[in-house]
């Protein structure tokens, strides 16, 4: 059941025009006949990658997203505060801090990554919106105002506590708690920090042990996590619609909040730059495979290398082998060096791929190494050694100038984002066989949102900046309207 109150919130989100440029809506089938509904509506629940199941409980609320949960904590409106004069103390351009997004004045010894990255990663070509950088520094004022064991948030917590009315506080927040493994945390936490801008809310985060230490504090002089004694109450609440201001670029959303978000902790960074220096510095061009094997038992050893090896040939991204094992090539061909980064929970697609460019020359005449930094043959879920290797995983891969990913997986969708890539989509085998074409290109850098609220009238959704995914064809995810 839905109360009184949520049934209204809906309501108005409904009479709300469209928020595409070109006022395109969409239908949701609903009661047997096809309801019209704002195209606001879609672009919010894909881009918060939510699916959400509301219980009635009292007054309050609570939101499951998919694999992890978001508890929204409601107090009196939030206290809008002017962005402070930070000095900076690094005496880094703008540029150099991924495009302006972060605010000069980070302790860089704290965060090594956030103002080296720029050196391992070429900048992005996708520009933070005017409004987005503004949102961005309102945000931070507000979480400095009301972040934890601040003045408002004990008031707030004292509050909370006696179980009085908290709509006379100063400060509303999110609480993030975590379920499932590291790609759909951070999908989902980059979800919650969104409908945190939105409607001037402060994210705090609980983490849990096994991702203790994989990321930077992304905000100066206060903590995004959770306090241990901080009460959860669950409330939902609307959300207002800026969406268009800060994300001009429709496809530019997890790119830009989860480069924001996730800077790779000091210990991460350095298993990071270490990995890369050795293995992947000194190649004219990276090419990142990520290989996700749901079941084993159905999708045999060899189909998977034969269709990686299909994709990337096929798509000119490594070159063909010739058929003999001869030494002798000429030193006049193209002598270029290839790296291509593995990442699989196995080490026999790493070795496969590795024995057919060892064994056998190009018919380029380039030189293709293979390298994988791990495999842990199985996911060990509360384990922070095999989260803080997953994450310097998946950091390696949004290194690369090109990516191959394997379908419907978190792991990947969060490298294509974090790197700016669309990448090349492995198709799922079906009935032990590969797949013909062997894989896709994705349409846009943005994740796939794999549980969308039902609807009917299927193809109407495919208009503006919503389409079907390349690898769930349930799924939605956000594209470039052209």
């Amino acid at each position: 059941m839905v109360s009184d109150e949520f049934s209204g919130m809906i309501s108005t989100i409904r009479d709300q025009t469209s928020w595409n440029k070109t006022g395109f809506q969409f239908k949701m089938q609903r009661n047997g006949y096809c309801s019209k509904i704002p195209f606001a509506f879609l672009i919010v629940f894909s881009v918060l990658l939510m699916l959400l199941i509301v219980h009635q409980r009292s007054k309050t609320f609570e939101v499951n997203g998919g694999d992890a949960k978001i508890n929204v904590l409601a107090g009196g409106g939030a206290a809008q505060t002017e962005t402070p004069e930070v000095a900076d103390s690094g005496n880094v351009s703008s540029q150099q801090v991924l495009d302006e997004l972060f605010a000069p004045g980070h302790d860089k010894g704290s965060c090594l990554s956030r103002y080296e990255s720029v050196v391992y990663r070429k900048p992005s070509s996708h520009k933070p919106s005017p409004c987005l950088l503004s949102k961005l520094r309102k945000y931070e004022s507000l979480h400095k105002l009301c972040g934890p064991y601040t003045e408002s948030y004990n008031k707030t917590l004292e509050q909370l506590k006696s179980g009085r009315n908290v709509s006379t506080t100063d400060c509303n927040y999110v609480v993030y708690t975590p379920l499932s493994g590291l790609g759909n945390r951070m999908l989902t936490i980059a979800s919650a920090f969104l409908y945190a801008l939105l409607t001037n809310r402060v994210l705090l985060v609980e983490f849990g042990s096994e991702i203790a230490g994989l990321f930077c504090e992304p905000f100066q002089q206060t903590t995004w996590l959770l306090p241990m004694d901080f009460p959860l109450r669950n409330q939902f609440d609307n959300f207002s619609q800026e969406l268009s201001k800060l994300f001009p670029d429709e496809e530019t959303v997890f790119h830009h909040l989860g480069r924001y978000l996730f800077q790779p902790s000091n210990e991460a960074w350095g298993l990071i730059t270490r990995f890369y220096r050795a293995y992947l510095s000194k190649a004219d061009e990276r090419i990142g495979i990520q290989v996700r094997v749901f079941d084993t038992k159905v999708t045999p050893f060899q189909t998977v290398v034969d269709q990686i090896l299909s994709c990337t040939i096929k798509e000119k991204l490594l070159p063909d082998v010739l058929e003999t094992r001869s030494s002798a090539t000429s030193l006049s061909k193209n002598q270029s060096l290839k790296a291509v980064l593995v990442t699989s929970l196995y080490s026999k697609y790493y070795e496969h791929l590795k024995g057919v460019y060892w064994t056998k020359p190009t018919v380029s005449g380039e030189v293709i190494g293979v390298y994988q930094p791990s495999h842990e043959e199985h996911e060990l879920y509360g384990n922070n050694m095999h989260s803080m290797k997953a994450w310097t995983e998946i950091y390696l891969l949004s290194m690369s100038n090109a990516l191959i990913t394997s379908s419907c997986s978190t792991f990947g969708y969060v490298a294509q984002s974090l790197g700016g890539l669309k990448p090349w989509i492995l198709y799922r085998p079906l009935n032990g066989t590969a797949p013909d074409p062997p894989c896709v290109r994705a349409m846009s850098m943005e994740p796939c949102f794999h549980f969308p609220p039902s609807h009917g009238c299927k193809a109407e959704v495919n208009v503006g900046h919503v389409k079907h995914c390349e690898d769930v064809e349930w799924g939605l995810k956000l594209v470039k309207d052209h």
